[in-house]
């Protein structure tokens, strides 16, 4: 797996935890060696103003995921051996948004930071949160890879 992690933000988040988190997801979802995928960890303002500008949201979020295929939950697309790697996207998360988040929900930071990661991948392969049905499914995988690490999801 190819995870690039980006962190131009200033509060100290666990990189390296959280890319190990990443491949544990990538490959629980049975994605091919040579996936790709950018996580990107950023302020609030940056944040805030990708929230504006794709999501037509005011306001920083925790997480936004920019996914480059459409990829159907629990589905692998078919690819030629000699086909280029599977490039999925951009996971952006706000550090001190999540930090803030934690802190009201009564988690730890290094938990909730670890519950983005492993939701925003799952938006890029397709999982969303849109219905009640989507929902818990989304939720389900959630809890079931973040107990591959020992975790426990809020």
């Amino acid at each position: 797996m190819n995870i690039d992690v980006t962190d131009e933000q200033s509060l100290p988040v666990d990189t390296a935890g959280l890319r190990r988190l990443a491949e544990v997801v990538l490959a629980g979802e049975g994605l091919p060696d040579d996936t790709e995928v950018s996580i990107v960890f950023t302020s609030d303002e940056v944040i805030a103003a990708y929230n504006r500008r794709f999501m037509e949201r005011d306001g920083p979020t925790d997480v936004l995921a920019f996914p480059l295929e459409r990829l159907q939950p629990g589905t692998i697309p078919d690819r030629p051996p000699d086909a280029p790697p599977l490039v999925l996207g951009d996971v952006v998360i706000a550090p001190g948004r999540v930090a803030a988040q934690a802190e009201r929900l009564g988690t730890t930071f290094e938990s909730e930071m670890a519950l983005m990661v492993v939701h925003g991948l799952l938006h890029l392969l397709g999982y969303d949160h849109v219905d009640d049905a989507d929902a818990e499914l989304m939720e389900r995988r959630e809890r079931e890879l973040l107990a591959e690490v020992g975790m426990v999801r809020r």
